[in-house]
C-alpha cells in the first residue's frame, strides 16, 4: 500500500465539501437536493465511481464549479468519493441537505480553507483516509478573541444580539 497526499485545487474563496457516498444515483440526488434547497445554487460535483467503468460522474449548475468539480476529483480518483464545489453557498447552507441523502456515507470536510486529502492506494484501489483542513492550532483564545469572535458572528447575521 502507498500513501499520498492530494492538494484540493481550488481559488480561495470558494467552498466545498468532500464526502463519500456508495451508488452512482448519488450524482441525481445529490443534484436535485442542492438545487431545491437553494434556490439559483451554483456548483459543481463529481463522483468517483468504483466498479463497472470506474468514470467520474458529475453535474452541476455552473461551468466554473463543475471544472473545480471534474479537476479534483480525477486528481482524487479514490472510490465512492465526491467533490461538491459551491459558488455562491456554504456548506452551512447545503450540509444537513447533503449529510441526508441516503447514498451519502460520510463527510470528511466542509471548507474553503485549504485542503490535503491523504489517499491510500492498494492494488485494488484508492481510498481516502482523512483529511487535513486548514492550519496547526496556534494557541487558546483569549477573552478579546471570544468577543471578536462573537460580534463576528453577530455582524454577519449567524447569531442574534
Amino acid at each position: 500500500m502507498e500513501l499520498s497526499l492530494v492538494a484540493i485545487e481550488k481559488p480561495e474563496e470558494v467552498n466545498f465539501i468532500l464526502g463519500q457516498s456508495h451508488f452512482i444515483k448519488t450524482v441525481e440526488d445529490l443534484h436535485e437536493a442542492l438545487v431545491a434547497t437553494v434556490p439559483g445554487i451554483k456548483f459543481g460535483l463529481a463522483f468517483c465511481e468504483s466498479s463497472g467503468p470506474a468514470l467520474l460522474r458529475v453535474s452541476g449548475t455552473d461551468d466554473d464549479m463543475i471544472a473545480l468539480a471534474k479537476k479534483n476529483g480525477m486528481a482524487l480518483a479514490a472510490g465512492h468519493a465526491f467533490t461538491l464545489f459551491l459558488g455562491n453557498a456554504y456548506p452551512i447552507n447545503v450540509l444537513n441537505t447533503v449529510k441526508m441523502v441516503p447514498e451519502v456515507c460520510r463527510i470528511f470536510c466542509a471548507t474553503a480553507n485549504r485542503v490535503e486529502v491523504i489517499v491510500a492506494e492498494s492494488a485494488q484501489g484508492r481510498g481516502i483516509l482523512g483529511v487535513i483542513d486548514g492550519v496547526k492550532t496556534q494557541g487558546v483564545e483569549s477573552d478579546e478573541d471570544i468577543a471578536k469572535r462573537k460580534s463576528f458572528l453577530r455582524m454577519i447575521g449567524y447569531k442574534l444580539a
